[in-house]
């Protein structure tokens, strides 16, 4: 059941991969809510998704954009506001690859190339979003723009590899960013660092089962979904979260404020 926290506000969402996937389950919670928006993703990603489907559920256009290209970026942003009859209300990147993850690079061993890439497409592409948008004046005030995160951050997750530091970056951009952007446009930025959550991305991960598992254990509520996500991300492309921004939310379960859980203590 929607509330119609959204009517009337009209996005941009990057990354729905599938229906596994946040940024689908997030187009879909926008919908039932009233949003109108785009959907954008590289055009290799959309060649393995599903994309073309969430479109025609949600009534949505999709135009293709590499998210580490400004030229790109800056096409979506134009076009976007064409599409959609004016400036910006939300936006969601929801994007993150690591191509030393994909070739089984060990920390320690990483390639630097594939560094690089991964951190263009994870981290700086945020960046580069915001500044296509910022530089077009395409945000509307009281905006929001959304990206999502993980507490390998903050902490050491030995198998998230470089992916930790990528999104260490993607949180600084979004502190940085979001004081201009709410300085000079009252747009706020925001990251949630979500639960281990099974999305396609999610699974690449080495030992992502048996962290998913642990995470369940550790976290009071219990691991969040990507429905969860989804849901907890329009509350704040809503307007009853004005004031929020330049903060990374936690949206866990409590995992990231747990030493241990008993269910813990008593497996070992």
């Amino acid at each position: 059941m929607g509330y119609n926290l959204l009517k009337g506000k009209r996005g941009i969402i990057f990354g729905a991969l599938d229906e596994n996937s946040i940024a689908w389950k997030t187009a879909q919670t926008v919908h039932d809510e009233g949003g109108t928006f785009v959907l954008t993703n590289a055009p290799i990603a959309m060649r393995m998704g599903q994309i073309d489907e969430l479109a025609k559920k949600t009534g949505s256009e999709i135009i293709p954009a590499d998210a580490t290209s400004v030229e790109d970026l800056d096409n979506l942003v134009a076009k976007s506001v064409e599409i959609l009859g004016g400036k910006i209300d939300f936006v969601l990147h929801s994007i993150g690859m690591s191509v030393n993850v994909r070739k089984g690079r060990a920390y320690t061993d990483e390639k630097y190339d594939f560094t690089q890439k991964g951190w263009d497409v994870s981290a700086l592409s945020f960046h580069k979003v915001m500044q296509s948008l910022y530089k077009a004046d395409a945000m509307n005030e009281w905006g929001s723009i959304v990206a999502l995160t993980y507490m390998a951050a903050q902490r050491t997750f030995p198998d998230y590899n470089d992916m930790a530091d990528n999104k260490a970056y993607l949180e600084s951009v979004a502190r940085s960013f979001g004081y201009f952007f709410g300085k000079e446009k009252k747009v706020r930025v925001n990251t949630i660092s979500q639960s281990p959550t099974a999305t396609t991305a999610g699974q690449g991960v080495k030992g992502f089962d048996g962290f998913i598992s642990y995470a369940e254990k550790m976290s009071p509520l219990g691991n969040a979904s990507a429905q969860d996500c989804a849901d907890y991300t329009i509350t704040l492309f809503s307007d009853f979260t004005r004031k929020v921004t330049m903060q990374n939310l936690f949206h866990d379960g409590g995992f990231s404020n747990t030493g241990v859980s008993q269910e813990v203590i008593e497996k070992f």
